[in-house]
């Protein structure tokens, strides 16, 4: 007896939902502790809430751009932003009342961070900008060059780099796609 088509695509749906949630649990994973002292005193003004919370944005967006970029079909990085306000939804480190806040925040730090990837010319790399904008989204002068640029540009390659590899872990590796074909089409089977 051959399965119904939609019984089929439930389990196609479900098996997607899995695994971008283990995707934003990789990402929803408390910062390191002593990259918060670092960032804490580096650029907050010793205010260590406010350089975690800069951590915990810049891990979350940066994996769901590594999603938008890297993804092995096309609706990966549609499942992974689902799965990101699913989490943002129930995080006990946001205050009910704080979530709309919080949610814009972080759309702004997605954004910020994906011009800063996406940019090209110019002397500054992508990589510098980047820990630039974790600098001057945790500070509160413009001061983002100096003494704590090479640790932010590191901690952020880290964040990224984590993000790609959770992807390529859980979605089943790095894609390798016929030329005629779209990267949906491809891992439709899985």
């Amino acid at each position: 007896m051959a399965a119904l088509p939609f019984i089929g695509a439930l389990l196609a749906r479900r098996r997607r939902h899995r695994r971008a949630a283990a995707v934003v649990a990789q990402l929803f994973r408390e910062p390191n502790e002593a990259d918060v002292l670092w960032l804490s005193d580096a650029a907050a003004n010793g205010d260590v809430d406010h350089a975690r919370w800069e951590l915990r944005y810049a891990r979350r967006a940066l994996g769901l751009i590594a999603a938008q970029r890297d993804a092995l079909d096309d609706v990966t990085a549609s499942d992974v932003a689902v799965a990101i306000a699913d989490a943002f939804a129930i995080d006990p480190h946001i205050a009910p009342g704080h979530r709309p806040l919080a949610e814009r925040q972080f759309n702004d730090r997605v954004t910020t961070y994906r011009e800063a990837l996406q940019s090209r010319g110019g002397t500054i790399g992508p990589a510098d900008k980047l820990g630039r904008m974790l600098l001057a989204f945790t500070s509160d002068s413009a001061r983002t060059a100096g003494s704590p640029l090479p640790r932010a540009i590191q901690v952020m390659d880290a964040y990224l780099g984590e993000a790609s590899e959770a992807l390529r872990e859980i979605y089943g590796g790095a894609p390798a796609l016929p030329e005629d074909r779209k990267p949906s089409e491809s891992v439709a089977s899985r």
